[in-house]
């Protein structure tokens, strides 16, 4: 199995800590959060790192990684970055996608080599937890993910009304199985260039709505259920919720 972490973006609700180095270069118990997972994908022999990279592309440095630069990092969003990286979205290894601000633990990784399905998703079911912890709300920054009875994802990405359209949290992991890898790329460039997803232009889509869209018109999407495990670095303030890491 191969991996492309997206690292592009800057970071700005992390400033002024982003000021002189890009997001997934901001130390998390003084390592780099990049560094955080480099070390857990290699430990689970996943060696074939690519990372896309934007904002202060030069900061990013590790001997053993591929970088592929977003010129258009500050204009466009997640799923632009990762096709930036076409080139190796190759049927020959799957393929994990991984947001660059997260870090997770190891038990996060051996769920994810042990799920087979075309296109799977981690989910942490509990996320409210987690949630509660960084915030007075958790409702106004969640977003929906919901199950049906086969026990695909049927919606995720939109703003919920309520804690019952949530039933567990997407973390910013998607595994590709390699004989689906093509048809996925093949969605991708034949949606409609001129058309809003979910009010934000072609090249600003959301990661959500990309694969919102998949589950509903293409191929459902299986969740990979986790228990916490896992941190997202949004805030300075997240650093300090290590405590949800076993392993670090």
């Amino acid at each position: 199995m191969k991996a492309i972490i997206l690292a592009a973006g800057m970071g700005s609700r992390l400033l002024p800590l982003t000021k002189n180095r890009p997001k997934c270069m901001v130390e998390l118990l003084g390592k780099p959060l990049l560094f955080h997972q480099l070390e857990i994908l290699r430990k689970n022999n996943i060696n074939d790192i690519t990372v896309v990279t934007g904002y202060l592309n030069e900061k990013i440095v590790d001997d053993g990684i591929k970088k592929i630069n977003n010129p258009k990092y500050n204009s466009t969003n997640m799923v632009y970055s990762l096709f930036c990286a076409e080139e190796v979205m190759s049927s020959d290894e799957d393929l994990l996608v991984i947001y660059g601000d997260i870090v997770y633990d190891d038990k996060v990784i051996k769920e994810v080599k042990n799920c087979n399905y075309d296109i799977s998703v981690v989910v942490d079911i509990f996320w409210k937890k987690y949630w509660s912890a960084r915030m007075n709300n958790p409702l106004s920054d969640a977003e929906t993910l919901k199950i049906d009875d086969n026990g695909n994802i049927f919606e995720l990405g939109k703003k919920p009304n309520s804690f019952d359209e949530i039933e567990g949290q997407y973390i910013g992991m998607i595994k590709l199985k390699k004989s689906f890898i093509e048809t996925f790329k093949d969605y991708y460039k034949d949606l409609d260039k001129n058309e809003l997803y979910d009010n934000n232009d072609f090249e600003n889509m959301y990661m959500t709505s990309f694969l919102d869209l998949i589950t509903k018109k293409l191929k459902p999407i299986k969740p990979i259920f986790i228990k916490n495990g896992w941190i997202e670095i949004d805030t300075p303030d997240d650093l300090k919720f290590h405590k949800f890491l076993s392993n670090i």
